[in-house]
């Protein structure tokens, strides 16, 4: 199966993923790519609880980010900013922000995991971001694209879900928190897209940290029990142990069929393309059945029907107008994720 892509306009891919997730390798990126046949052992996992979304202050130690590239083109100015707060697992966050001044609303894009990182320094998709006064923030979710450099070939997103889910939730709060400490964003108004897992971890970390007041979900994985036993994108000889009840438990906590109706973010949209085929139906119609009652729900029949929606609005269109429309809030600024503050859970 390959990636299916959206006209080059849009420059996004459906979440077509590729028939070998084992064998999934980083883009060939000078200076981040590497081999994975040179790797001994994946990161140590310290004490980070992955089940506990909002838990911090497990095994999680910042390190001073590093700017590692400025560049500026007529319309916006862009930034490769490298954090890290775990060993071995550096994160890249490419940060465009338009040429205005004072602070602007900052929306968060995590894309599948099977989908490399370049659009966020192609300068088509960067100028679309931010068109209308708003930042856009783009990173990859852990165990994908580089941050998969170090680990054994036998693991993958699927293989480790309850870590990839978790460490990324945790990494979106502490990106926040990193945003927050720069002063030229508006943390009042957040948003966040994501397609495929990285709808997934959308909501996961939307559930988590209050912040995040606008959601964009593009057919988002979940219903786990369903998911794992009939998605095709889980090979047939590794199924079997991802139905084991260890491994079940280890991403019961991680299941938005169980999180979505006590979700609080006040704009959501869960769009949902019926001829994808990673998501079974059982598990697409449990997602929407979960989803709160304010929840814009939109279904297409096939990617062609995604993208004709999208040219109306582009890709971004309307999350931007429900964060332009948001009236204004207090405590974004000063907000920081922690163990217990912003959990929707408390």
């Amino acid at each position: 199966m390959r990636f299916c892509r959206i006209g080059l306009l849009l420059l996004i891919p459906i979440a077509f993923p590729n028939p070998a997730p084992g064998q999934q390798t980083p883009p060939a990126n000078p200076g981040k790519a590497e081999s994975q046949s040179d790797a001994k052992s994946g990161p140590p996992a310290g004490a980070e609880n992955w089940q506990a979304l909002g838990d911090l202050m497990s095994g999680l130690e910042l390190v001073t980010p590093i700017v590692v590239q400025n560049g500026e083109q007529p319309d916006f100015v862009r930034q490769l900013v490298r954090v890290q707060w775990r060993p071995n697992d550096p994160i890249d966050l490419w940060i465009t922000r338009p040429k205005v001044t004072g602070k602007v609303p900052v929306v968060l894009y995590l894309y599948n995991y099977s989908d490399p990182s370049d659009r966020f320094h192609d300068n088509g998709w960067c100028k679309r971001a931010t068109a209308d006064g708003f930042a856009a923030v783009g990173f990859a979710s852990a165990l994908s694209d580089y941050r998969f450099k170090w680990r054994p070939l036998r693991q993958w997103f699927v293989s480790e879900l309850a870590e990839s889910l978790g460490s990324s939730v945790h990494d979106v709060q502490l990106i926040l928190n990193y945003l927050a400490d720069r002063g030229d964003l508006d943390m009042n108004r957040v948003g966040m897209f994501g397609m495929g897992s990285g709808a997934t971890v959308a909501i996961l970390a939307a559930y988590a940290d209050s912040r995040i007041k606008t959601l964009d979900l593009l057919d988002p994985w979940g219903d786990w029990l369903n998911w794992l036993k009939d998605s095709p994108l889980v090979p047939e000889n590794e199924r079997s142990k991802y139905l084991a009840p260890q491994f079940l438990e280890s991403v019961v906590a991680l299941d938005p069929v169980t999180l979505l109706p006590s979700l609080k973010t006040p704009n959501i949209r869960l769009q949902q393309t019926v001829s994808e085929p990673v998501t079974p139906n059982t598990s697409r119609q449990r997602i929407a059945a979960a989803a709160p009652e304010r929840t814009q729900i939109a279904k297409y029949m096939s990617a062609e029907d995604l993208l004709k929606a999208w040219k109306s609005t582009g890709l971004s269109g309307w999350i931007k107008q429900q964060m332009l429309s948001q009236p204004p809030t207090s405590g974004g600024d000063e907000g920081r994720a922690s163990l217990s503050s912003n959990s929707q859970s408390n």
